[in-house]
């Protein structure tokens, strides 16, 4: 297998509102006397019913299609919360990406929740993300990540959720050219899982793109786990230094691991073993199309170890986690190589290793080096 040269030599780089017929209130209500490209507020704050869903979806949007503007947006920047939901935080940092990259005027940017019932959201909750209210789809704490299916309504599951979210943005907004879904943290598990499941989209149809950033674990589509090696040795991670450099100072290879030693190890949502029938797809399916998938990597440099602001208490460290690496930011490097040695060789699959951030979604998504992954190329 190949070893990290390539990540070295250039495949890493390292850089300093309409709302839909059950809408809870009106968009240009809700828009207009408001500064939604500021900063989340509950007058940015919208919803939509998906198609045959029983129940309604919330959004943060920055951007109402019933204010007139020359043009309308060509790009749309969902970012996806993690695992406190903290949607107004997620978009708040989505904001100043779009705003430092000067591309305010032409980007929509998106911010949706998935509600969790209030008796249930204790672990799960953000102060200023409006609670759930009457006739919301909910989903339990972690059902979201994995496309669980709504606990409400039709059962819904959070992947169709997302297809939903993204056909009412082009619809709203038909000047839309490219969509960007980029998740960080417990967010950037749903979209990497996701992709895989996304809803097939008509070409010359809208663009869609991915960005996953510093997720605790990743789905694999082989039985195979990274394994460093050293001299031609297989060693343990810690043998690879720390931080930035720790691939720098080893190269990696994928085998499988032994039977029995992790019963996890290929279940979903680490492997596709146990595949929901609710996702619509097999695994040689979500296989395909995640190859075909534009996807982009982030990974906050300071988020690989058990330092202050790297959040390592609640990081997966199951034996199915544990056999991906030993933190967000090593997983991340090794899951990217599995991408371009195995799932799409012939795709460049950027990883952006973004300096002086650890866990932490307004450090990466505003930063420098990610403004440019965030929104993508034009089109």
């Amino acid at each position: 297998m190949h070893g990290w040269s390539c990540l070295v030599a250039g495949c890493l780089v390292l850089a300093s509102l309409h709302a839909g017929a059950q809408s809870t209130q009106g968009v240009q209500g809700a828009t207009q006397g408001a500064d939604c490209t500021a900063s989340a507020s509950s007058a940015c704050y919208l919803s939509f019913q998906p198609p045959q869903s029983g129940g309604a979806l919330h959004y943060y949007a920055s951007l109402s299609p019933d204010v007139a503007t020359p043009a309308g947006p060509t790009r749309a920047l969902i970012a996806m919360h993690g695992h406190p939901r903290d949607a107004n935080k997620t978009f708040d940092a989505a904001l100043q990406a779009v705003r430092g990259a000067g591309a305010l005027a032409d980007t929509l940017v998106v911010a949706p929740v998935f509600q969790v019932a209030q008796d249930k959201a204790g672990k799960c909750s953000t102060p200023g993300v409006p609670a759930a209210e009457a006739g919301d789809l909910l989903w339990t704490c972690g059902s979201w990540l994995e496309g669980g299916r709504a606990g409400n309504g039709n059962g819904i599951t959070s992947f169709a959720a997302m297809d939903a979210l993204v056909t009412e943005l082009t619809q709203r907004w038909p000047s839309l050219r490219t969509v960007t879904i980029a998740g960080f943290s417990a967010g950037a598990q749903m979209v990497q899982h996701y992709i895989g499941f996304a809803q097939e989209r008509q070409a010359g149809s809208v663009a869609v793109r991915y960005v996953v950033a510093d997720p605790g674990t990743w789905l694999y589509f082989d039985p195979v786990r990274p394994q460093p090696m050293r001299d031609g040795v297989a060693v343990a991670w810690a043998a690879c230094g720390s931080g930035a450099d720790t691939l720098r100072n080893c190269t990696l290879t994928f085998s499988v691991a032994a039977d029995g030693a992790c019963p996890a190890l290929n279940r979903w949502k680490y492997g596709t073993d146990a595949l929901p029938a609710s996702l619509g797809r097999n695994a040689a399916q979500a296989r395909q199309r995640y190859a075909a998938a534009d996807v982009s990597y982030l990974e906050g440099a300071l988020d690989s170890s058990d330092a202050k602001g790297t959040y390592y208490g609640i990081l997966d460290k199951s034996c199915a986690a544990a056999a991906q690496g030993p933190y967000r930011m090593q997983r991340g490097l090794a899951y990217a190589q599995y991408d371009r040695a195995l799932l799409a060789p012939d795709k460049r699959r950027e990883v952006v290793v973004v300096p002086g951030c650890a866990h932490d979604v307004a450090c990466v998504f505003p930063s420098v080096a990610a403004r440019g992954v965030l929104l993508g190329p034009s089109r």
